[in-house]
Formats: C-alpha cells, structure tokens, sequence
C-alpha cells in the first residue's frame, strides 16, 4: 500500500534552517507530481511547493520563494525540502502529500516550530 513517511522536524530558532524528508512507498514514486503542505496551529491547510516527476520543475508558494527548496530522489523514493531563513510564521505540521493540486495520499506530518 502506498506510504509517504516524514521526518527531520524538530525545534529551530528564527533565521536557522531545516531539511525535512519523506520516503515513500507502495507505488511508482517517479510517475507522480509530488508536494509539500502545512498546517500552522489554528490555521487551515496551506500549500508551500510541487515538485515535477523527473524534478526539473518546480513551484513555491510566494510566503515561502527564495527561502525553501523542494528535491527529491527517485533513486531511493525520497522527497525533501531544505527550509532556510525560517521565521516563526513557518510552524506548521508539515505534509508529504502525493499529487499537484488535488492530492490523494498524505503522510502523517513533522512538525516544524520556529522560536527562540
């Protein structure tokens, strides 16, 4: 059965940066658009970047541009993204989520807090 598993969240200060991954499972991980999604506390679902099957393409949401970079391997199935500069804005549970715009399979979530 299809799989998406994140990790590497954990608690950062304002102007640090994070990589989190998610390695997938249970399905053709080359053949699918694959994205990230976040969930600040209190707030609703906010789509953050895409990233193209064979990964020569990629989009950002404007409040994360220049700061985040979406990759993935398709060599070991795993996405990333490499979250720079963060600001407490960014808290949120972050989501590996297969698909572009409309989404049919999620992970469980890291969660990502900025604070000092």
């Amino acid at each position: 059965q299809v799989q998406l598993v994140e990790s590497g969240g954990g608690l950062v200060q304002p102007g640090g940066s994070l990589r989190v991954s998610c390695a997938a499972s249970g399905f053709t991980f080359s053949n699918f658009y694959m994205s990230w999604v976040r969930q600040a506390p209190g707030k609703g679902l906010e789509w953050v970047s895409v990233i193209k099957f064979s990964g020569d393409s990629t989009n950002y949401a404007d409040s994360v541009k220049g700061r985040f970079v979406i990759s993935r391997d398709n060599t070991k199935n795993t996405l990333s993204l490499q979250m720079n500069n963060l600001n407490p804005e960014d808290t949120a549970l972050y989501y590996c989520v297969r698909g572009l715009g409309t989404y049919d399979y999620w992970g469980q979530g890291t969660q990502v807090t900025v604070s000092s």
